[in-house]
């Protein structure tokens, strides 16, 4: 169970070739919505100087009346075939990316097993392949995880543009000013459906590569004994991913299962070099000690990191450090590991102090 300089090098470097897979799904959605708001952009625009001229004595029309405008009804319904066209184009995306995940496991898999035995070691001999039916179930699993998920947004959002439409009223408001603020909301509305479809993109395609690697390592159980949680120790990590960092887990165990848009890695722990048969002093892992690493942050990383009250209901012993992971289950979702709540750590706070 060495885990070596170049076994966290090649971790980091996994991390780089997923985020940049990853960024560039996304950067292709925002792409994609913001090419459908140009193509509807105009015609919201002629529907509130159709509402203006309808308006009288500075009100607004009534949403009887806007729902029978020629221009607003046709501006809601562009808006509502460019979402549909939004979300199929998420879905096949999404699943692209997926696909292009999982295919990346087994080379950096056994790179990674590789980095945490001597060079002498007949690695490739040790390591079978995972068959192709594995790996193609994955991608179903998921295609149909991103499928069901993706189907709420297209009505989700559409209903957000109606709402746009008809609850921009305001009484005693300047009816053009009215209009300029209806055509905001609307495009924060519409863009609604953009951060649902990012969270889907990160969220789906990390779980693919979890679950892709999970499968892999469950191939080598004569090298492997367990994996380890790997999370990137820096401010950007929540607290519960800085908890559960090194924490060690059976292969048969699911996960990493942390939160929505999550970046943790599951990393492979190979079994003893005695337990191997190789003759040879085996060094200390060296998977960074998380709480070792928090407490040599300055304070102000620590609070950006836990925020002022879980930072004191820590130092006051008030919480463990396994306590800041706490789960979560949730409806049509996988149950996840989430940081706890900042009002459960006040309350632990105040039990302290009595």
């Amino acid at each position: 169970m060495a885990v070596t300089r170049l076994t966290l090098r090649l971790a980091q470097q996994l991390r780089v070739v997923i985020d940049g897979i990853l960024d560039r799904t996304v950067r292709e959605l925002v792409e994609a919505w913001a090419r459908a708001w140009q193509v509807i952009d105009a015609e919201w625009v002629a529907a509130m100087d159709e509402l203006v001229e309808m308006s009288t004595d500075g009100q607004w029309p009534t949403a009887a009346q806007v729902f029978r405008a020629t221009a607003a009804q046709a501006a809601l319904a562009s808006a509502t075939r460019e979402i549909l066209d939004l979300s199929e184009f998420t879905g096949v995306t999404v699943v692209a990316a997926a696909r292009e995940v999982t295919e990346e496991v087994a080379v950096w898999q056994s790179r990674l097993i590789a980095s945490q035995l001597p060079r002498t070691a007949a690695v490739g001999a040790m390591l079978r392949p995972m068959p192709d039916q594995v790996l193609a179930a994955i991608v179903e699993r998921t295609t149909e995880q991103i499928e069901s998920r993706r189907q709420p947004l297209s009505v989700d959002a559409a209903e957000a543009m109606k709402q746009a439409l008809v609850r921009g009223i305001v009484v005693g408001e300047n009816p053009r000013v009215t209009a300029r603020r209806m055509v905001d909301r609307a495009e924060h509305r519409f863009n609604g459906g953009l951060t649902r479809a990012m969270s889907i993109a990160r969220t789906e395609v990390m779980d693919a590569h979890r679950s892709a690697t999970a499968a892999y390592q469950l191939e080598q159980t004569d090298v492997l004994r367990g994996w380890a949680w790997h999370a990137k120790l820096d401010t950007r990590t929540c607290p519960s991913c800085w908890a559960k960092h090194g924490t060690e887990h059976e292969l048969t165990e699911t996960g990493p299962d942390d939160h929505p848009q999550g970046r943790c890695a599951r990393t492979p722990l190979t079994k003893s070099w005695a337990e191997l048969g190789i003759d040879l002093d085996e060094p200390d892992s060296l998977l960074p000690d998380a709480r070792a690493s928090f407490d040599a942050l300055p304070r102000g990383d620590k609070l950006r990191v836990l925020g002022p009250v879980r930072l004191k209901a820590l130092e006051d012993g008030a919480i463990g450090w396994e306590d800041l992971s706490v789960l979560r289950t949730s409806d049509g979702w996988r149950d996840s590991w989430v940081p706890v709540p900042v009002q459960d750590a006040r309350r632990s706070l105040v039990s302290v102090a009595r």
